[in-house]
């Protein structure tokens, strides 16, 4: 389902519904960070998506993180709350997203790479090379907050 993000933007439409989501900073051993391109808006993200009836927010963090790119994962803290009012994600059957999204840190602990219906491609990308990916600003503030502040947590 195509989606376009909207950052403090007048021409946004207004939400018409909040899902708590997730995303995850999967770090290795050499400090890259995992991230996919996604299929839906061809941008590159962190692995993650909405949380199922059912289901723990843990529990959502690691199916997520599996399902888009085949890596089983541990959680090892929480890097930051994200719910500005002002970023909306608009999806073409009409939904309108307050954005709601908890991102976790994690590392590897099994699984092999692999893509998705969600993931054109899955990385692992060295923190330095972050500029050469096309990223949402919202998706970025993330990664920036969790590869350069992982030891605060980030309310937002």
């Amino acid at each position: 389902m195509p989606k376009k993000d909207y950052y403090d933007d007048p021409k946004a439409p207004a939400p018409n519904s909040i899902v708590p989501a997730v995303t995850a900073i999967v770090r290795n051993d050499a400090g890259e960070l995992l991230m996919i391109e996604r299929t839906d808006n061809g941008l590159w993200a962190l692995p993650g998506g909405a949380q199922d009836l059912g289901e723990s927010i843990p529990d959502a963090v690691r199916r997520e993180v599996q399902e888009e790119t085949g890596l089983d994962i541990e959680i090892t803290g929480i890097s930051g709350v994200y719910s500005d009012p002002k970023h909306v994600i608009a999806y073409d059957d009409g939904e309108v997203r307050q954005e709601f999204s908890l991102c976790f840190h994690a590392r590897p602990k099994g699984g092999e790479l692999r893509t998705s219906s969600e993931s054109r491609q899955v990385h692992w990308v060295a923190p330095d090379r972050l500029d050469s990916l096309k990223i949402d600003p919202s998706m970025r503030l993330r990664i920036d907050h969790g590869i350069k502040h992982s030891a605060t947590v980030h309310l937002g």
